[in-house]
């Protein structure tokens, strides 16, 4: 059985790459921070899941993480933190923190990861940056830039990690029906479906089917996947 690590996975997107690769009979243990509340809720909806608290973010917890795993067939960077804010307004602090789960997080979980896929000469990474990576979102310029560095690191990583038969890929979702979108009013969300010319939002669901053909096919690497219903082309 393939085993899967998923970072931030208790909702969203997350619980949705999650249920997937149960669904496709992956062994799937899932991170989260926060909220031991979502990550019981994830655990009643997913008893075949294994979520375990860690800070993507410090460098020992993801350690202690990933050492809890025999084997890692597929690692999915998930794990992410929005700010919306003019750039005037973004304290110091909040574009380090932003950055550091965002950009470093990933950084981390590949570092130590990559160590048990390169032992086996095998692997598959799947980053999952955002739509605003790809073309900046106003006032959210430390979110943009963090996921644009994902997209960055992934590509960087997906040649160093090709000898080694590891690919590295990355998912950009567009406008996806999720707690992270909460903050939008009933009125933004109809403009922004007015932009999309699929004429609606994406669902967790359609992001995961795209982590699942990255995952699984071994002669793509390397490139970033949109799933935005056509809202960036």
């Amino acid at each position: 059985m393939k085993s899967a690590l998923v970072t931030g996975g208790t909702r969203g997107i997350g619980l949705s790459i999650c249920r997937a690769l149960i669904e496709r009979g992956y062994a799937v243990t899932a991170t989260y921070l926060h909220s031991e509340k979502d990550a019981e809720e994830a655990q009643k909806r997913l008893p075949a899941a294994r979520f375990i608290k860690a800070d993507v973010a410090d460098e020992q917890s993801v350690k202690e993480a990933i050492a809890q795993m025999s084997q890692i067939d597929l690692l999915v960077n998930n794990a992410g933190i929005s700010l919306y804010k003019q750039v005037q307004d973004i304290a110091a602090r909040e574009w380090d923190e932003v950055f550091s789960v965002n950009a470093k997080g990933a950084f981390l979980c590949c570092k130590h990861a990559v160590k048990k896929m390169i032992a086996r000469q095998s692997g598959a990474i799947v980053n999952i940056s955002s739509v605003w990576g790809q073309t900046g979102g106003s006032c959210e310029s430390a979110y943009s830039a963090s996921k644009g560095a994902l997209i960055a690191f992934t590509k960087a990583l997906a040649k160093e990690l090709a000898p080694s038969c590891i690919t590295v890929n990355c998912v950009c979702p567009g406008v996806i029906e999720t707690q992270m979108n909460a903050r939008f009013s009933q009125a933004e969300l109809s403009a922004l479906r007015e932009e999309i010319p699929l004429g609606r939002l994406g669902t967790g669901e359609e992001v995961a089917a795209a982590v699942l053909f990255l995952a699984e096919n071994r002669y793509v690497t390397g490139q970033i996947l949109g799933v935005n219903g056509g809202f960036v082309i």
